[in-house]
This record gives C-alpha cells, sequence and structure tokens, in this order.
C-alpha cells in the first residue's frame, strides 16, 4: 500500500487510531503501578498540515478538520476529552497547523514514572521524531527496525503497557508479517495491551490477519473499523481498523459511543460504516 504518513497526518484513519489509544492510555494512567509503551512504527511524531505533502492530498480536511468544526454529542466529547487536549497541546507549542502522531500523544498522556519506547528506521523520519520527543528523559527514540524493536522489548520490566504496532504497510506480505510477529509476542507476553492498525484496502488479507491470530489461541480482542464510504479513493484507502487485545474493560463501551458518532462526522459518501465487534471477550 506505500502509506506515507506525511500526506496522510490527521485523516479519518488517524483520528480512529488516535483516539482509541487515548482511551487505552487514559484507563492506564488510573492504576498507580508505571507501565510502557512500545511504539513500533513511530514515524516523525508529529506534522504540519501546512508542509507541501499535506496540503497535496488534503486528507485532513475530512478528519481532525471535520471535528474542530463543531462539537459532538456530550458523552462522546467526554471520551473524546483526552484526545482534544492533546491536539490542543500540540497546536499551542508548535502552531495551530500541527497535528501530533502517536508518540507526541503518548508522551502527552504518560505520566512522570510511564516510560516510552519509540522506533522508526527511516533516517529522516527518525531525525523528526528524535526532535519531537525533545530532552524528556521518560522517552527514547530508537534509529531500528520496528520488528525488532517489538521482539527486544517484549515483555517490558514494568509488566504492564501498550504496544502499539502500526507498520506502513509497503511490502506486499505486511499482513502476514503483522501476524507473525504479533503472536510471537504475545507467547511472549500474553497480558499486555497490543493495538493492531490496519488498511482495510485489502479485506481478505484483513480477515486473514484476525483468523490467523483467533487460530494461534489468542482471546480477549476488540475489533474497530470505519468506512468512510469515499467515491473518489480509486483504490485508496477508504476504511480501516484497529485490533486491540487485551483492551481494558470497558473500552468496547466506549467504542460504542464513539464509533457511530465519528463514522457520521467523518462520512465522505452515503454509506458510511463500522465495526465494534469482541471476539472472545471472556477468553
Amino acid at each position: 500500500m506505500n502509506y506515507h504518513h506525511s500526506f496522510h497526518a490527521g485523516n479519518f484513519a488517524d483520528i480512529l487510531k488516535h483516539v482509541v489509544l487515548m482511551r487505552i492510555l487514559t484507563h492506564l494512567g488510573v492504576k498507580d503501578a508505571p507501565y510502557r509503551i512500545v511504539d513500533t512504527h513511530a514515524g516523525a511524531g508529529r506534522y504540519d498540515l501546512g508542509s507541501d505533502e499535506a496540503l497535496r492530498t488534503h486528507e485532513w480536511k475530512d478528519g481532525v478538520a471535520r471535528l474542530d468544526r463543531s462539537p459532538l454529542a456530550p458523552a462522546v466529547e467526554e471520551l473524546l476529552k483526552p484526545w482534544r487536549e492533546a491536539v490542543a497541546a500540540a497546536r499551542e507549542q508548535h502552531g495551530p497547523e500541527t497535528y501530533p502522531g502517536s508518540p507526541w500523544l503518548c508522551r502527552h498522556a504518560m505520566r512522570a514514572e510511564d516510560r516510552l519506547i519509540a522506533a522508526e528506521l527511516h533516517p529522516q523520519t527518525y531525525k523528526k521524531l528524535a526532535a519531537a520527543l525533545g530532552r524528556d528523559s521518560r522517552c527514547k527514540a530508537l534509529a531500528i527496525d520496528g520488528w525488532n524493536a517489538l521482539r527486544g522489548n517484549v515483555p517490558p520490566k514494568e509488566r504492564r503497557g501498550l504496544i502499539l504496532i502500526d507498520p506502513p504497510f509497503e511490502e506486499k506480505d505486511e499482513f502476514e508479517t503483522l501476524a507473525a510477529e504479533f503472536i510471537s509476542a504475545h507467547r511472549k507476553w500474553p497480558t499486555g495491551i497490543y493495538a493492531l492498525w490496519y488498511p482495510l484496502k485489502d479485506r481478505r488479507a484483513a480477515s486473514d490477519l484476525i483468523g490467523a491470530i483467533e487460530d494461534a489461541g489468542v482471546s480477549r480482542l476488540l475489533r474497530l473499523e470505519i468506512e468512510v464510504d469515499r467515491p473518489e479513493a480509486a483504490g485508496g484507502l477508504s476504511a480501516t481498523g484497529m485490533l486491540v487485545v487485551n483492551p481494558p474493560w470497558k473500552l468496547a463501551e466506549e467504542a460504542k459511543i464513539l464509533l457511530p458518532a465519528l463514522t457520521e462526522r467523518l462520512a465522505q459518501g452515503p454509506q458510511p460504516r463500522y465495526r465494534c465487534e469482541p471476539i472472545r471477550p471472556d477468553g
């Protein structure tokens, strides 16, 4: 698929991914014990929506800009609050055209005792990531392959936390790699929270991913998807999903409030859809 994020920052896929991310981190922060986040394919950390890349696609106009226009229902806004506050903080620090990536959002949500490992292999993107995280001693940017970062940091010493796996899908076998690497990590740390992002361009590949994970005996899955019905996509991205493993116990309930509202606000065609499907929730 070749998903270069600077062209797509702030789009509908980011909204789903980042809102769910901030809900998970909110739940992790409820307990006093520290947690660790491993962001395997971290990207640049933050993005300029006025850049040449962003202006070439304007995808953020049908993403974050739609949520900027007006608030949603109060119950939805209560759940969006951590994400909205983080976006506002990024804009205050770096300018109104800033959109924060997952490492920046993680850093914003973390407490003094929590830790982040963010991996990015591309040299220029890694430099941007390191600059975005700054000298924050809680955060470590690594210029390594994301799959190596996953293998080397599971389980974390804190024994609680989140593994965010958000590969660029540049390789034809990326879904197969994602399944294999996740299953291997889960065997080493079956109690951790994992959030796997995927594009829904090839629905069979996404179904095969989830099927492989089920076949491996992994339980407590939450499948979240949004289809914005983008008629002009012409082979591009019109739907996206996240598979959350060991979701916080209220996340499914929250998603049932969030996803209908987000799907309606982000719809680009007459037949938008969403999926909120717990799989083996009591496994």
